[in-house]
């Protein structure tokens, strides 16, 4: 790479650092090309940017930023995952993915300008979708009124059976 190539790879790296909420950093040594292709591509499905890149490029493109929290990271081949959206995603793609290749290390992460390391990466990774976490929430918040509802309903209803078993007895 050219100085000049070098300086717009860093200049655009460093957009993608300040415009996500986090990044998950992997050491890919041992992966094969193929595997490391098919991660790629189960990113890009998700719509999640997964990028190989120089320690050297990626020190300069965190400065200044809350990524340099993760320098102490930027060893041996790195990788780095964005987290743009739900913090979920990446990191249940990279578990899944590290159960077929072991191979693959999370080597930490940032996340809204905390940093995270393994265990609370695959912690992450090991949640519920959002669609589920909200629906479990939902549930949560109505459980109350619907066992209020419930009770009250089950005082008219025993009232009831104590007015329908005084009728039988007179009637008899």
């Amino acid at each position: 790479m050219k100085r000049q190539e070098k300086e717009i790879f860093v200049s655009e790296l460093n957009k993608k650092i300040r415009n996500s909420k986090g990044a998950i950093l992997v050491d890919f040594k041992g992966l094969k090309v193929e595997q490391i292709n098919s991660l790629r591509r189960s990113f890009s499905k998700s719509g999640i940017e997964f990028k190989v890149t120089k320690n050297t490029l990626l020190r300069r493109a965190a400065k200044d930023t809350s990524f340099e929290k993760l320098e102490q990271y930027f060893v041996g081949p790195t990788a780095i995952t964005f987290v743009n959206n739900d913090p979920v995603v990446p990191a249940k793609l990279l578990t899944e993915f590290i159960k077929d290749n072991p191979v693959l290390q999370i080597k930490a992460a940032i996340l809204d300008d905390k940093v995270l390391d393994v265990s609370e990466v695959k912690r992450l990774g090991s949640l519920p979708p959002k669609e589920v976490l909200l629906a479990q929430l939902l549930f949560l918040m109505k459980y109350p009124q619907q066992s209020l509802v419930n009770i009250l309903s089950e005082i008219q209803r025993k009232f009831l059976r104590v007015l329908l078993a005084i009728k039988e007895n007179k009637e008899k």
